[in-house]
């Protein structure tokens, strides 16, 4: 399960209003709801592309402090989905993942990147026992 943050100045409900919706129109019919870490996030139980086995998304809400996106994307194995046909499926799920990401957060993946690369190095700074 990943965590992504927002812009700095703006909220996840702000930018998605309707996080059922969204996620329904980018990966398919949502099956039901499922906790994780004390959230409680969507599933995506057949997803509508190929490449996908399971999606969890919604918003990791914390008191004092801003929702973030939660997001668990299950993938098949790419030689199942290459046996199956499906080989240009990938490009279509990267896609997907990508733009939901950047809709979702105001962040593209290289900015992504950057702040999931910080965030370890903040936490491998911290010392042992300390939050």
């Amino acid at each position: 399960m990943k965590e992504y943050k927002m812009r700095r100045g703006e909220h996840l409900e702000d930018r998605i209003p309707d996080m059922e919706a969204k996620v329904e129109e980018y990966f398919g019919e949502i099956t039901g709801t499922e906790e994780h870490n004390g959230h409680e996030l969507y599933v995506v139980g057949d997803p509508d592309n190929p490449v996908f086995e399971k999606i969890l998304a919604g918003a990791a809400e914390y008191s004092g402090k801003k929702d973030k996106l939660a997001v668990h994307f299950e993938e098949r194995d790419a030689e199942e989905v290459i046996a199956k046909g499906n080989a240009d499926a990938a490009a279509d799920a990267v896609d997907r993942k990508n733009s939901f990401l950047l809709e979702a957060t105001g962040r593209d993946a290289k900015a992504r990147r950057e702040s999931m690369k910080r965030q370890v190095e903040d936490d491998a700074e911290t010392p042992d026992g300390v939050s």
